[in-house]
């Protein structure tokens, strides 16, 4: 895409959704960490669902200490690889207390030291509870980015670098709630809903999707 076709793609997104927020229920930096954590290979929905009472109890790296490891996982079994994530959370937990006073750190490497976390949590976590314009690319925004042609690349990691060096200034704070949100709901991996797009006639994908025949 063109400078002026990638700016009129935010701008159209960001009409449609002024203010976009994560779907992952949070009530702190703490909070949202562990959240992201979990949510690796899992849904939104599902984290919330098993998160709902844990946060009620947990907010605080020592609270989770407290808690315990076989404590958590009674919260999260219902979650895909709640035990690997289980002892990820607790380990990050005592490095959080232990090394940073119980306060999540604003810092790219001091995130991505703690168990279970990587570049793109770290980059949610950095984006939503700090500010930071970073994009975090996950399958959606990898998808979003190449089949529209508005970012391709070949993995994830230079899907990421060309958005940010794309996207316009005034839409870097929330590029990646617009993208994940657009993949998640309207260019779906399997069929794209094409006939719905706010941004079709700018998308380098062929052919588009017709809508669904008329019920009855």
């Amino acid at each position: 895409m063109t400078r002026a076709q990638i700016f009129e793609f935010y701008r159209r997104l960001a009409e449609a959704d002024p203010a976009p927020e994560t779907e992952l229920a949070w009530t702190n930096p703490y909070t949202l960490l562990v959240a992201v954590a979990l949510s690796a290979q899992a849904t939104d929905a599902g984290v919330n669902k098993a998160t709902r009472a844990l946060f009620e109890r947990v907010d605080s790296p020592a609270a989770m200490l407290a808690l315990g490891e076989e404590g958590l996982k009674a919260h999260i079994k219902t979650i895909g690889l709640f035990n690997t994530k289980a002892k990820n959370v607790i380990a990050a937990a005592r490095i959080l207390v232990e090394q940073h006073g119980g306060v999540v750190p604003r810092d790219r490497a001091a995130l991505e030291a703690l168990p279970g976390v990587g570049r793109k949590t770290a980059n949610v976590v950095l984006n939503i509870a700090f500010g930071e314009e970073t994009i975090a690319v996950d399958t959606h925004i990898f998808r979003v980015a190449n089949r529209t042609g508005l970012a391709p690349g070949k993995d994830v990691r230079a899907v990421e670098d060309r958005l940010v060096r794309v996207t316009p200034a005034p839409f870097r704070a929330h590029a990646h709630h617009w993208l994940i949100l657009h993949g998640r709901y309207v260019c779906k991996a399997r069929r794209p809903e094409c006939w719905r797009c706010p941004v079709a006639d700018l998308c380098r994908f062929k052919p588009k999707t017709p809508a669904p025949p008329a019920a009855g």
